[in-house]
């Protein structure tokens, strides 16, 4: 299918001064323009498909900026303002004193076509989530989307920055028969997603860019109220998304679950695992790799819970090629590690939470696990793990790290930090680590109270242990392992931990299995392992 693509860059162009739109015009590549940035003190830059361009090497200054502004309509509090009836996008720069000090002027294309991808789903009437990285082309899915759509059913589009629909009060044609309601700021757009509902009686509501806890739970109102709800939400791919604990809601939310022992044998996991927390607001999700090549999960709810459970799972790859054919491959998804997404660390050499060397069975605990590989030099150990606490107490998160012996790291810093260990009461007040760890997408892991059982199951979770590897036998086995891999790589001996008689003997069968001495000093019950080298 041939596409269409409408710029109204003539328009765009006529806001910079002179000399600026002469050299942009003289470039030849008007059609592939992307965005210009003027920045107060700098040389203006315009971007291309194939890279920067100086337009020119005079420095901007402030009347030019001015001059710009003046041409432009209003910024509005996500100081972003456009050309009326275009689908141009201008973003400012302020100083201290609120003066704009800084333009980045980004080129708005209405392309018509781009749809026809994906124009089977939408029509189904399910409700549709789209991810992609900024640039990919999201917006613009949207706006077909509205087009087509608005033939034959009432569609509402929520147009919170009026880059779906374009500056002013009429609607670029884009958006075809669709109607378009503004947001006057970024914080009130969960309020128009529900006044579009309750007034306008729509069958379609569209929405672009869902960042805000208030907004998942608005997009979860509309679905449960029959209305087709198709949107774009922050993130690259179905796993990015459960991770987000501010729009995992979208796809069902996340909530940690402890199993009973039966169960957990049953299931072959730990005792505590992640469980989805209700049905998913979209039945359909869009992730856009590349502008022409998509990966649909066409049931939600189901990929979601093959993903926490480390199943594989189906997915859809449609591509559209240089002559504007269609493929659709259906696939089977690599085998995911949820732990490693949702806890953003993970062991190296851990297959299904057992290392993969060696079997040990302890028949007195009647519980099965792997102590002893051939080459202990090849075993990775667990990976640190660098956490920045909030409100929790540091004094009985750092006795629980080493009862269950795992290397997590206390840091003062939060740019230091791989996640965030807060109370649940401190999360309810959302101080400022906390939202600019949202923000970043940090793994946060909230505590319900200042107790080391709670403690200890975060820890479980962050390592993703299982039951008998918190058991003090296994811990024990893991000091020793980890003991003979420091004495392999150059120490000269290593004493480990008091232990019982019971537990100093399957040590001492350790050592021995990787050609190493051992000896057992002190009296009980501090009488202790101690391994050498030759």
């Amino acid at each position: 299918m041939q596409l269409k693509i409408t710029n109204n860059i003539d328009l765009l162009l006529a806001v910079f001064p002179e000399h600026i739109r002469d050299t942009i015009m003289l470039t030849g590549e008007i059609d592939n323009l992307i965005e210009v940035v003027l920045d107060l003190g700098r040389v203006p830059c315009a971007y291309f498909d194939k890279g920067e361009v100086v337009i020119s090497g005079n420095e901007i200054n402030q009347s030019d900026i001015d001059g710009v502004v003046t041409r432009l309509g209003k910024f509005m509090g996500d100081n972003r303002a456009g050309i009326e009836r275009t689908l141009h996008r201008i973003s400012c720069i302020r100083n201290r004193q609120n003066k704009i000090i800084g333009l980045t002027c980004r080129v708005g294309r209405a392309i018509y076509g781009t749809i026809d991808i994906v124009q089977d789903l939408f029509e189904t009437g399910k409700s549709i989530l789209i991810l992609g990285k900024p640039g990919v082309g999201k917006t613009t899915l949207l706006r077909e989307a509205a087009r087509i759509l608005a033939q034959t059913k009432r569609v509402v589009v929520v147009d919170t920055s009026n880059e779906i629909a374009g500056d002013g009060d009429i609607p670029h044609p884009g958006i075809g028969r669709a109607r378009r309601m503004q947001v006057q700021s970024p914080e009130l757009q969960h309020h128009v997603m529900i006044e579009a509902v309750e007034n306008h009686t729509p069958e379609v509501i569209i929405i672009d860019e869902i960042g805000r806890i208030e907004e998942a739970e608005a997009a979860r109102t509309i679905a449960e109220r029959g209305v087709q709800l198709i949107g774009t939400a922050h993130g690259n791919s179905l796993d990015n998304l459960t991770v987000n604990p501010t729009l995992a809601d979208l796809v069902g939310g996340i909530e940690s679950v402890t199993l009973s022992d039966d169960e957990a044998r049953r299931r072959g996991t730990q005792k505590t695992v992640l469980e989805r927390k209700s049905p998913p607001t979209f039945d359909i999700l869009i992730e856009i790799q590349e502008r022409d090549v998509l990966t649909v999960h066409h049931d939600v709810a189901e990929a979601v819970d093959n993903l926490l459970r480390n199943k594989p799972f189906s997915v859809e790859t449609r591509q559209r090629d240089d002559e504007g054919q269609i493929s659709i491959k259906q696939e089977i998804g690599n085998k995911p590690n949820m732990k490693e997404n949702y806890k953003s660390r993970q062991r190296n050499s851990i297959s299904n939470g057992r290392d993969s060397d060696v079997h040990y069975v302890d028949k007195s605990i009647g519980q099965s696990f792997d102590l002893e590989p051939e080459n202990m030099a090849e075993l990775q150990p667990l990976q640190s793990v660098n956490a920045y606490v909030y409100g929790a107490n540091q004094g009985r998160l750092r006795t629980t790290v080493k009862a269950l012996r795992v290397p997590l790291v206390l840091v003062d810093n939060l740019e230091n930090a791989d996640i965030i260990i807060t109370l649940k009461s401190q999360y309810r007040r959302k101080p400022p680590p906390i939202i600019k760890a949202e923000e970043n997408n940090m793994p946060l892991y909230i505590l319900r109270s200042n107790t080391m059982p709670q403690m200890q199951s975060c820890l479980i979770d962050i390592f993703s242990l299982l039951p008998e590897q918190v058991d003090s036998l296994a811990v024990a086995m893991r000091e020793a392992r980890d003991a003979i891999r420091k004495i392999l790589n150059g120490a000269k001996s290593v004493e480990l931990s008091p232990q019982s008689a019971r537990v100093r003997k399957k040590q001492h069968e350790m050592a021995r299995r990787s050609n190493l001495i051992s000896h057992s000093h002190g009296h009980d019950p501090q009488r202790r392992v101690r391994i050498y080298r030759h």
